[in-house]
């Protein structure tokens, strides 16, 4: 049972809080009545702390009735790695990097796309609103097959 999901992304701004936004929306309530519902957050490899979420990607959840609320970028650290059960990376060069910061992270970390052939999430940032839109439809399908297989 995982109580504590990381969601890692380079700059924390787009495609890592967008995933975590929607864990949150599309999650079930727990089978158990004692059971709490999973905590999910995110962070950048090369986040800047503090930066906004990225007012495309937020603007497209709102279209989908995903409320984002407050957002502030904050860069990864071993702390947070430590403190997850799971740590789920957009690209799969993110593994290594994840696992390098934090050694004793290795068999908790693995790409958003694990169970799509590791399919590796592009980051939209700064283009052009078609690829907002679909780094979107594939970071929610990616997100509710990993729901089905912790929750």
């Amino acid at each position: 049972m995982f109580a504590n999901v990381l969601i890692v992304c380079h700059a924390n701004v787009c495609r890592s809080p967008a995933a975590e936004m929607l864990f949150k929306a599309r999650q079930r309530a727990p089978s158990r009545p004692s059971s709490a519902p999973i905590a999910f957050h995110s962070a950048g490899l090369r986040a800047t702390n503090g930066h906004a979420m990225d007012p495309v990607m937020r603007r497209l959840l709102a279209e989908q009735g995903v409320a984002s609320g407050i957002h502030y970028s904050r860069r990864l650290d071993r702390r947070l790695v430590r403190a997850a059960d799971l740590v789920l990376v957009s690209e799969r060069a993110q593994v290594s990097a994840v696992e390098a910061l934090d050694p004793a992270s290795r068999g908790k970390v693995y790409p958003l796309g694990k169970w799509e052939d590791d399919s590796d999430v592009a980051d939209p940032h700064g283009g052009r609103e078609v690829d907002y839109r679909e780094s979107l439809v594939l970071i929610e399908h990616l997100v509710m097959g990993w729901l089905k297989k912790i929750c």
